[in-house]
């Protein structure tokens, strides 16, 4: 359930008179991001409870698609309480539901300890930030079990917004409304009284916002920008183009642009950055490949952003990428060429840009062998060559005016690269020719028999995912969802 009923007017200077809940956050409205963040617990049906402008958040909460019913609550300015208990009539029969305050944001899988609590429980924030704290609804835990909840408790963890509940909420709502208290808070501790509701702390690398203020609105979104990095990033993406790019995706996320727009305008930059190579232009050609590089992140930080990945958009994005690889090799060859024509340069660039991304797909499968599990820390050699460190070595020496070094150091990379993944490759054959004559085992003497282990470690099965960083052997999609969670966001 999402409680998207009220409205905040302390943000009024930004919602210029609608509800909060249609506010955006990263080009999402915040009640959708409630209904996304809901389904990526595993909830599949949610009730989603609205009062002030109950059309436009209604909507707003169906832009997520699925089972989404929407629920008006008459009595909403009571409280938030009162938001709750128009939503029982919708919820009779359910064993337990999860509940979201629609104005606070979560990063993805941050409720899925809460969804797996098994009982009544809440998600707390043990060490808030003192402007959380101060604004939060404090939480007193004795063993684990939330005794009570409340604005002047001297506790130093807050409840998140988000609840694990049963139907006998609504029992105690009635109880605490009678007293003259209709506020959530009031329901859940009434509750606590007779049913144990346990704390169940929040992820170490998760994290939440509370949307009351502008202040609140900014650190959200600074958090939502940190989150869209990826533990496989290199050195380069990390400090240098994440920076940029990440910055890039946040600016245009309202206009909600379908990310393979980025992924084929990214590749126009590649290919103008080509082409400016094999015509000698040492700056604009090295800026160009830069650029392309930078650029590149903007489509899966958009996909991740908004909920919008796809094997198809990843896919898209991988051939490309692989397609502005092969086109820039080709103009750092014309360049070193004696004048070659227009015409020669076309066809060249052309044929590249046409043959690679089949050869690529050909070899696609076959290459897996040499990918980084994504359970381990990736190799000095293999993170000297990835493909951020190429393309900025490639671009620097270009703007330099170093085809020739530019050229022989990129490839030099790529291989550096490619050595530093053999070990994987060689363990995976070996796992994989143990396995072939594993029967045999019966013919040897039984001290040299060793069980094999139950099952073998995901991560070193070809196949599985993996941190495919590694250019034409297949680099991380960027439009893979992972990452989200990967990098906690400073709080400031």
């Amino acid at each position: 359930m999402v409680l998207a009923a009220g409205r905040s007017e302390r943000l009024s200077r930004l919602t210029s008179g609608r509800s909060k809940a249609v506010l955006p956050l990263g080009g999402v409205p915040l009640v959708e991001r409630a209904v996304r963040t809901l389904r990526d617990a595993g909830v599949e049906r949610i009730v989603v409870v609205v009062g002030y402008q109950a059309g436009e958040v209604g909507t707003a909460a169906r832009l997520a698609g699925g089972d989404v019913e929407v629920v008006r609550a008459e009595g909403w300015e009571a409280g938030n309480g009162a938001s709750l208990a128009a939503a029982e009539p919708h919820l009779r029969g359910e064993r337990a539901f999860l509940l979201l305050c629609g104005d606070h944001a979560f990063s993805t899988r941050a409720l899925v300890p809460l969804a797996e609590a098994g009982g009544p429980a809440a998600l707390i924030d043990e060490s808030p930030d003192p402007e959380a704290w101060g604004e939060g609804t404090r939480v007193s835990v004795e063993e684990g079990r939330i005794t009570a909840f409340g604005k002047s408790l001297p506790d130093p963890a807050i409840d998140c917004g988000a609840f694990l509940l049963d139907n006998r909420v609504f029992d105690a709502y009635r109880r605490s409304s009678a007293a003259g208290d209709h506020s959530l808070a009031a329901a859940v501790t009434t509750m606590g009284r007779s049913v144990p509701i346990h704390a169940v702390r929040l992820p170490s690398e998760g994290w939440w916002q509370d949307i009351d203020t502008p202040d609140d609105l900014r650190l959200a979104k600074h958090r939502v920008r940190h989150s869209l990095a990826k533990r496989s990033d290199g050195p380069v993406s990390r400090w240098l183009n994440r920076p940029i790019s990440t910055r890039i995706t946040m600016a245009i996320s309202a206009a909600r642009i379908p990310p393979a727009v980025f992924s084929i305008f990214t590749a126009l930059v590649g290919l103008w950055a080509a082409w400016s190579l094999s015509a000698s232009r040492a700056v604009v050609g090295g800026v160009f490949v830069q650029a392309a590089s930078m650029l590149d992140g903007v489509d899966g930080e958009t996909a991740r952003l908004q909920w919008r990945t796809s094997k198809r958009g990843a896919l898209l994005d991988d051939l490309l990428d692989r397609m502005v690889d092969a086109a820039i090799v080709a103009g750092l060859g014309l360049w070193l060429w004696d004048d070659p024509s227009r015409l020669f340069r076309t066809l060249i660039i052309g044929a590249t840009v046409l043959a690679w991304p089949l050869v690529h797909l050909a070899v696609r499968k076959p290459f897996q062998v040499f990918e980084v599990p994504p359970s381990g820390r990736r190799p000095l050699l293999v993170v000297l060559g990835s493909r951020d460190i190429r393309l900025l070595i490639v671009a620097g020496l270009s703007v330099a005016d170093q085809p020739w070094i530019a050229l022989g150091a990129g490839t030099a990379a790529y291989a550096i690269s490619i050595l530093g993944r053999v070990p994987f490759a060689l363990a995976r054959a070996g796992r994989g020719v143990a396995r072939r004559f594993r029967p045999l085992r019966v013919f040897l003497p039984a001290f040299l028999r060793r069980n094999p282990p139950s099952a073998p470690a995901p991560p070193d099965q070809v196949g599985q995912p993996a941190h495919r960083d590694l250019g034409e052997v297949g680099e991380e999609p960027e439009h893979d969802h992972r990452g989200d969670d990967l990098w906690p966001a400073p709080p400031g």
